[in-house]
């Protein structure tokens, strides 16, 4: 069973009789529906509906813990504390440093099971701590296989709205629970299927040039190339030019190389071969 240490991710633990109320009416997932040993991504989003930031959430105990990059961390633990008001919740930096993601047989006792890559077929574990020796480009290769993009290397926070990272359809984003930060613009998104950014995955049959590098459709920007391991990597595009390229048998371009997209198969999507959003 891989095993790997991330050494760039943090935790902070959320206690006390209120936290699951006191989070719930913040972030973007849906908690009260949130098994134990269940983690799905989150977000805290600005007014505006962007990204503040970006997090796994799972059950500990009677609270939580929100595992993020550590460079996040401190910043987040701040802004939740902003808004604790008089809540009864206990905001918490956790004491271990680091996560273990492990994945394969055995899955279920190596912590909380990571909904995301459970959507693309790979059981997929998160624990804290250091109990991983198997390098973490195996790890980076396996997310974009399964088209899971994750802030700093797929996109920059306060830059993507949560569709664009396809959390309306990996579990961190609900249309059912009550006002949250940034809520009326993403329900606005949701029902007028106005989304056109979106996560593919592109692969060529030359390495792939550094992330950052424009994709391009004419000449035409058409998104931004994010996390990438030899000729596959992940990026960001406007799925209706990559759609209408595709359709016209018309060459997209990431700097210089030719690629390749195809959308994620769990999420049921497909590129649109007219402006209109894609669908299931």
């Amino acid at each position: 069973m891989p095993a790997v240490f991330l050494e760039d991710r943090s935790l902070i633990h959320v206690g006390g009789v209120e936290a699951q109320a006191f989070l719930h009416n913040l972030i973007t997932t849906d908690l009260v529906s949130l098994p134990s040993q269940e983690a799905r991504p989150g977000a805290l989003l600005t007014p505006q509906g962007k990204i503040l930031f970006d997090f796994m959430i799972w059950r500990e105990g009677d609270g939580f813990v929100i595992e993020t990059a550590a460079e996040q961390r401190e910043a987040l633990l701040k802004r939740l504390t902003m808004y604790k008001l008089r809540a009864v919740v206990d905001l918490v930096s956790g004491s271990e440093e680091g996560v273990t993601v492990s994945w394969g047989e055995e899955t279920d006792s190596a912590g909380a099971v990571d909904i995301r890559f459970a959507k693309a077929g790979v059981a997929l574990g998160r624990r804290s701590g250091n109990h991983g020796r198997d390098s973490a480009e195996l790890y980076r290769a396996l997310r974009i296989e399964s088209g899971i993009a994750v802030s700093g290397e797929d996109f920059a926070l306060q830059d993507a709205f949560p569709h664009d990272v396809l959390m309306d359809l990996n579990g961190g984003l609900s249309f059912r629970k009550g006002c949250y930060v940034g809520q009326e613009v993403i329900s606005r998104m949701q029902h007028r299927g106005t989304a056109r950014r979106r996560v593919v995955i592109v692969s060529a049959d030359s390495p792939l040039p550094l992330a950052g590098a424009e994709i391009t459709v004419n000449g035409k920007p058409a998104g931004t190339l994010g996390s990438v391991v030899g000729n596959k990597g992940l990026a960001i595009v406007r799925i209706d030019r990559v759609g209408e390229a595709i359709a016209n048998a018309t060459p997209v371009v990431a700097g210089e190389v030719p690629v390749s997209a195809s959308l994620p198969v769990w999420s049921g999507l497909v590129f649109p071969s007219t402006t209109d959003e894609a669908s299931a």
